[in-house]
């Protein structure tokens, strides 16, 4: 299906990043389009180190790279407060909600080569799920499907603060938002959940008779030469990584989340990337096609994956998996210690990657948006990330608040998630 991608190609994004993150100067912009200059690029040092410090962000990565026009990659304050470790845009980091775009790519595939149908009942292929042959795959993946969310649950969140290093079967997952009424009929409106996207995962699972992780890591991952990113099957973490900090604990205490287990989030928020993937990855979600001409997906349904339907939050569109906010396409991503935002504005051939280690948002509310705000406003002040707290990646309760649905990301910020929905603070994908 000429989904790969030739080395060539590979070995030239990869000279550009490397050049990048070298700190070379950004090239000047043409006149009338959106660039980096070195003026606009010192106002933006300016803005995030401001919003860091008001914050209490330890640390922040921000990639903005518009084609051909200039970029922008950055990275401030530490990866680990106890070494003192700069944080680094080839470190690994947990992305949330981002995830989701990875899963329900896999879905999609699977519609590419007829094994699976967008417009079927979920039952076609999985038994066990509440209504579930009055559920569609089209709403699981665009998020109308009306099932109960599992990390808005008590139970489930007293379960995860008691012992964050828990592994969780998707099945468990499940079980939790079983136990619940339907939210709505499906089709009846748009209401971010988990509960979809971890269903999404075990169809891939049932219809490719592979793990997740593995099916992903040879018809995503490997096509899109993404080879620092992974779904983990545990709580493990590549080195060098990024140490994440939150606040999700029984005490309200700050503590080091980098080795919890994401299992709670599998398919909907457990995956493991760098900014230099993301920043290769998005264009190619965005495109459908990869950098060499190949294709991830098929136009059609690719245009499809791109039909953003309103969610009920200003400005806010999803899509399969796939949030647009103002213009900007992918998905946001949160979980306890880590918030990601991984973007594309067509409009002006940009893509924006933000990394954040902590999800203690506090008044400032999401910590990636808040730095995705910031430099929007000044990169790009026609297309500002301006993502509703309502619409906010939640995946599971604030340390001290109620639920509320999430609404993407990854991520998740992650998750995203973009636009939307991610897993955010405590389990959050």
């Amino acid at each position: 299906m000429g989904r790969y991608r030739t080395p060539t190609v590979l070995a030239a994004a990869s000279l550009l990043l490397t050049a990048l993150c070298a700190g070379q100067a950004p090239a000047a912009a043409p006149p009338g389009r959106a660039g980096i200059d070195p003026a606009t690029a010192e106002q933006l040092d300016d803005a995030i180190t401001a919003a860091m410090r008001k914050a209490g962000i330890p640390g922040v990565g921000v990639g903005l790279w518009i084609d051909g026009d200039g970029s922008y990659v950055r990275t401030f304050g530490t990866a680990d407060k106890a070494t003192g470790t700069p944080i680094k845009t080839d470190m690994h980091t947990r992305i949330g909600s981002v995830t989701k775009t990875f899963a329900i790519t896999g879905v999609l595939q699977l519609v590419d080569d007829g094994k699976v149908r967008l417009d079927a009942p979920i039952s076609t292929y999985l038994d066990g799920v509440p209504g579930g042959d009055r559920i569609t795959v089209r709403q699981l993946a665009d998020m109308r499907s009306g099932l109960y969310n599992y990390t808005e649950d008590p139970r489930w969140t007293a379960a995860f603060k008691a012992d964050p290093h828990r592994a969780w079967t998707p099945q468990e997952l499940l079980d939790f938002a079983f136990a619940h009424p339907a939210d709505f009929p499906p089709g009846a409106r748009w209401e971010y959940s988990n509960t979809n996207t971890v269903l999404l995962g075990l169809l891939v699972e049932k219809i490719s008779g592979q793990p997740l992780h593995t099916y992903l890591q040879q018809h995503v991952l490997e096509p899109a030469d993404l080879d620092a990113t992974s779904l983990p099957t545990g709580a493990e973490i590549p080195s060098p990584y990024v140490h994440g900090y939150t606040n999700f604990t029984p005490s309200g205490a700050t503590v080091d989340a980098s080795t919890w287990n994401p299992s709670w989030g599998w398919a909907a928020g457990a995956m493991i990337s760098t900014m230099d993937d993301l920043r290769s990855w998005v264009p190619t979600l965005v495109t459908g096609r990869l950098p060499d001409g190949g294709r991830l997906l098929e136009p059609g349904t690719q245009a499809q994956r791109l039909r953003m339907l309103p969610t009920g939050h200003s400005g806010v569109g999803y899509g399969l998996g796939i949030a647009e906010l103002d213009g900007w396409i992918g998905h946001n991503g949160e979980l306890p210690g880590y918030e990601t935002v991984a973007v594309r504005l067509p409009q002006e051939r940009a893509t924006m990657v933000i990394v954040v280690n902590s999800d203690v948002d506090g008044k400032f509310g999401s910590l990636s948006s808040l730095i995705a705000n910031t430099v929007t406003e000044i990169a790009t002040p026609e297309h500002v990330w301006s993502l509703p707290s309502a619409a906010q990646p939640n995946t599971v309760p604030e340390p001290s608040t109620t639920a509320t649905a999430p609404s993407p990301s990854s991520s998740s910020p992650s998750a995203p998630s973009t636009p939307i929905p991610a897993p955010t603070p405590a389990p959050s994908s």
